[in-house]
């Protein structure tokens, strides 16, 4: 049962914004035809217009489920005269992550990627970690093989969101008592559509988008549960960009690792060093072949990826860091935490 205020005035706030933004529809793009005779008739990126939904039904756990990123395109594949393969579909990296889970004056967790913060790289592949360079392999691609005879028109769609759980209890302590105060998530993110020669592996930039998802999530652990966590602002994500002009892809967003696997959990105690409490599964980026260049598109080399079908990722970590988080804890932890990208 709702309490007032702490309940009844967020509740408030969160209508009287939605209210105000209305519908938001998906933003069309004109038609664009590229090299190869390759067309784009049309492209929709939006963000759903519905607030972070919070879920406290945990003892051990706050979950919170934020609203989907959603892109489309309608392609137009020209007859392909010669025996090779065509890959058209979307590519994705986070080129920037803010991940903090403060534990009132005791300190906060933080998901981390270490490459990312520290410069080493532009953006870092937010691939299934399975089909390399693409963002998945199901409505995500579509794969043409020739020699064909007729226009293969086509849909490809992609879809993201947040799902994680954070745990109530300092994640390095072996109370149970519920100290979490704040969540705080702030990540941007490049979506690329693109498509592929696989047999001459050229690549071709069709349209590039930019949208980005913040979280503030504020909670009071000494009230029931239930009644602990308050949406902040913003309430409303920003709507995504389709820009006019493509921008290329950095090398590292083509290959392993991708976000889910560099990705570090560290503890960052008020006093003390920091500890990592789960450690990335991978650091170091592969080696990317030289940039080649199409006449009039961005092209980026061969890509050493999976063949796709057609169906169907703060401080820096630093060197003086360590992990003292035993096995034990790490299988405690990897049950309470999960992140998406």
């Amino acid at each position: 049962m709702l309490s007032f205020p702490w309940d009844c005035w967020s509740s408030l706030e969160i209508r009287a914004v939605l209210c105000a933004m209305g519908c938001i529809q998906s933003i069309g793009g004109k038609a664009r035809v590229f090299r190869e005779g390759i067309t784009v008739i049309d492209v929709k990126a939006s963000i759903d217009p519905i607030p972070t939904s919070i879920d406290e039904s945990s003892s051990v756990v706050l979950r919170y489920r934020t609203p989907h990123f959603r892109a489309s395109a309608q392609v137009v594949m020209p007859p392909i005269p010669k025996k090779e393969t065509w890959t058209v579909g979307w590519i994705q990296a986070c080129s920037h992550m803010e991940f903090y889970n403060q534990y009132g004056e005791q300190g906060m967790s933080s998901w981390e990627l270490p490459d990312l913060q520290e410069g080493k790289i532009e953006a870092i592949s937010d691939s299934d970690g399975v089909n390399y360079p693409w963002y998945g392999n199901t409505t995500e691609t579509c794969t043409i093989v020739g020699p064909t005879k007729r226009n293969s028109k086509f849909i490809i769609s992609m879809n993201d969101n947040f799902y994680p759980s954070v745990t109530w209890a300092v994640p390095v302590s072996e109370s149970n008592a519920a100290k979490l105060t704040n969540i705080y998530r702030d990540q941007s993110f490049i979506t690329w559509l693109v498509a592929t020669n696989t047999s001459t592996n050229d690549m071709i930039i069709l349209q590039t988008l930019h949208w980005r998802m913040q979280l503030n999530i504020e909670v009071n652990p000494n009230r029931p549960l239930g009644q602990r966590a308050r949406l902040r602002e913003p309430i409303a994500q920003d709507q995504p960009k389709i820009l006019s002009k493509n921008e290329p892809i950095p090398p590292s967003a083509l290959v392993k690792p991708n976000a889910n696997d560099a990705q570090v959990l560290m503890w960052r105690p008020k006093f003390g060093q920091p500890l990592v409490v789960i450690p990335p599964k991978h650091r170091t980026p592969l080696k990317r072949p030289p940039t080649r260049t199409l006449l009039g598109e961005t092209q980026v080399g061969p890509t050493p990826y999976a063949h796709p079908q057609c169906h169907p990722g703060s401080p820096f970590l630093s060197s003086q860091d360590h992990s003292f988080a035993t096995d034990a804890l790490k299988q405690l932890l990897f049950l309470f935490f999960f992140f998406f990208f």
